[in-house]
C-alpha cells in the first residue's frame, strides 16, 4: 500500500457533497482545499480513484521539463478527448507524438506564419466590422467567431464553405460541453453510455470528419496552392518520405480547430474586458499602434515590435489562463520534495492558482502589465499559459501573433468600457468568460 502521508487528502464524501457546485465551477472548491491543505493535496473522486492537485510551480516545472520523460498525458486527453478529436498532437503520447511533432513543427515556424498574417488580419477586421457601437453587447461570441474564422482562413484560405464552417464550429463546441459533463460527473459515466448520449456526440464528430475530408479532397482536386496550413500539412513528409494518411491528417486538423480557436477566443475576451476596466492601457496600446503603423507596413515587424500590446496579453493570460489545468501521469516511481509518487498517479496542476500564487507574484490579483516590461523570461519557472518543455503548445507563436493583431486593431478602431465592472468566468475544458458585456464607441 502506498504511503500517502506526505500528501494531505480530501475525502470522497467532501467531493460528493460539493459535486453540484464543482460541476458549475470547480475553482472555489479547489482554492479552499489549497488554502486548507497546502500547495498539493489528494482528492478522492471514487472508492479507488484519486487525483493529486497541485499549485506548486516547482513541481509543475519538474514534471514538464526536468523529468518530463517520466510523465505522460492522462486519459483525460489521450482517451476522453481523443474519442472526439482523434489522435493528434494534443491527444497523443510516446513515439507517435514525437513523430507527429517533428512532422508538423515546421508549419508553425515564424517564416511560414508570416505568410498567414494578412489573411489573419482580414479575418479579424471582417468580424470587427460587425461590432455595434453605443449599445451593450456580449463580446465573447464575437471573439469566438473571430478565432474560429482565423483558424479556418489559416487552414483553408478562401476555399471554405461558410455553412460547413458553422457546422464544424457547432460540433466542436457541443462535443466539448459533453466532455465536461463526463469529467465532472464521473459517477454518471454508466448513464452517459447506457442512455446513448456519448454515441450521439460521437456521431456528430464523425460528421465533422466527413466535412473535413470533403474540404481536403476539394483542395487536392483543385490543384491550386494557397501556402496555408493545409498546404503545409499536405506537403509534410516523414523521414521515410511518406505523407500523413487521411485519418491522421483529419485528426490534426480537428485538433487545430479545437485547440486553435477555443483558447484564443477565451483569452481575447478576458484581455478586452481587462482593457475595458483599465482604459489607460487602451491609450498606451493606441499610441504604440499608431507609431508602429507610421514606421512600417510589414505585418511581421509590426507584430514583433508591439511590446506594450504583448505585455497586456501576457498579463491577461496570467490572470485568466485559458488552459487553466495541466494533467500528467507518472510512468515510474518518483519523488519530488518529499512527495512519494507511485506509478500511475493522476496529477492535475492548477495553472490558475500558480499564476495567482501570493508567494510568486506581487499583488497577484491585480492587472499590472508592466510586470512583463522586460519580457516573460524572469517568470519562466512560474508562468505557463502555453505549458512548457517539449510539449509546449506548438501554436504559441500563431496565437500570440493573432492576439497582438486583434488587440491592436480593436483599440485602433474603438474605445470600449465595461458595463458591470466585473469579470465572470465559466470553467469548462478551458477557462471561458461569462457575461462579457461591453459598450463600444468608434474612435
Amino acid at each position: 500500500m502506498a504511503d500517502y502521508g506526505k500528501i494531505p487528502e480530501v475525502s470522497l464524501l467532501r467531493f460528493l457533497k460539493h459535486s453540484a457546485n464543482i460541476l458549475k465551477n470547480p475553482l472555489p472548491f479547489h482554492h479552499n482545499n489549497f488554502t486548507e491543505k497546502g500547495d498539493s493535496f489528494r482528492l478522492n473522486i471514487g472508492f479507488s480513484k484519486s487525483v493529486i492537485f497541485s499549485r506548486d510551480a516547482g513541481f509543475l516545472e519538474y514534471v514538464l521539463q526536468k523529468n518530463q520523460r517520466n510523465y505522460i498525458k492522462s486519459e483525460i486527453q489521450t482517451k476522453d478527448l481523443a474519442k472526439y478529436v482523434g489522435k493528434g498532437l494534443l491527444t497523443s503520447d510516446g513515439e507517435h507524438w514525437k513523430k507527429q511533432r517533428k512532422l508538423i513543427q515546421p508549419a508553425f515556424h515564424k517564416k511560414h506564419l508570416a505568410n498567414l498574417l494578412d489573411s489573419i488580419k482580414k479575418a479579424i477586421n471582417t468580424e470587427y466590422d460587425k461590432i455595434e457601437t453605443d449599445k451593450e453587447i456580449d463580446i465573447f461570441p464575437i471573439f469566438n467567431h473571430l478565432a474560429f474564422q482565423t483558424v479556418v482562413k489559416s487552414l483553408f484560405s478562401s476555399a471554405a464553405n461558410q455553412n460547413e464552417i458553422n457546422r464544424l464550429q457547432y460540433i466542436t463546441e457541443s462535443a466539448q460541453k459533453m466532455l465536461v459533463k463526463e469529467l465532472r460527473q464521473p459517477y454518471l459515466g454508466w448513464w452517459f453510455k447506457a442512455s446513448g448520449k456519448i454515441d450521439s456526440y460521437l456521431k456528430l464528430t464523425a460528421e465533422a470528419r466527413e466535412i473535413l475530408k470533403g474540404m481536403v479532397q476539394e483542395r487536392r482536386d483543385s490543384g491550386e496552392r494557397y501556402d496555408d496550413l493545409l498546404d503545409m500539412l499536405l506537403d509534410a513528409r516523414y523521414e521515410d518520405g511518406n505523407s500523413m494518411d487521411e485519418e491522421q491528417l483529419i485528426d490534426e486538423i480537428l485538433i487545430l480547430f479545437t485547440a486553435g480557436h477555443e483558447t484564443t477566443s477565451n483569452a481575447l475576451t478576458f484581455i478586452t474586458q481587462l482593457l475595458a476596466l483599465h482604459p489607460e492601457w487602451q491609450e498606451k496600446i493606441l499610441e504604440e499602434s499608431n507609431d508602429l503603423e507610421k514606421a512600417t507596413s510589414d505585418l511581421m515587424e509590426l507584430v514583433t515590435r508591439s511590446k506594450i500590446t504583448q505585455q497586456v496579453i501576457e498579463e491577461g493570460m496570467r490572470l485568466y489562463p485559458p488552459a487553466y489545468f495541466i494533467d500528467r501521469v507518472n510512468v515510474e516511481n518518483d519523488e519530488f520534495n518529499g512527495k512519494i509518487l507511485e506509478p500511475g498517479e493522476n496529477l492535475l496542476f492548477s495553472v490558475h492558482e500558480i499564476h495567482r500564487h501570493p508567494d510568486l507574484w506581487e499583488k497577484p490579483d491585480e492587472f499590472l502589465p508592466e510586470r512583463f516590461e522586460d519580457g516573460g523570461k524572469k517568470y519562466s519557472s512560474q508562468y505557463f499559459p502555453f505549458g512548457a518543455g517539449p510539449r509546449k503548445c506548438i501554436g504559441n507563436n500563431f496565437a500570440m501573433f493573432e492576439m497582438i493583431i486583434a488587440v491592436s486593431d480593436l483599440v485602433l478602431r474603438f474605445k470600449f468600457q465595461s458595463v458591470s465592472g466585473e469579470i465572470d468566468i465559466k470553467p469548462l475544458i478551458t477557462l471561458k468568460p461569462k457575461n462579457a458585456i461591453l459598450k463600444f464607441e468608434k474612435r
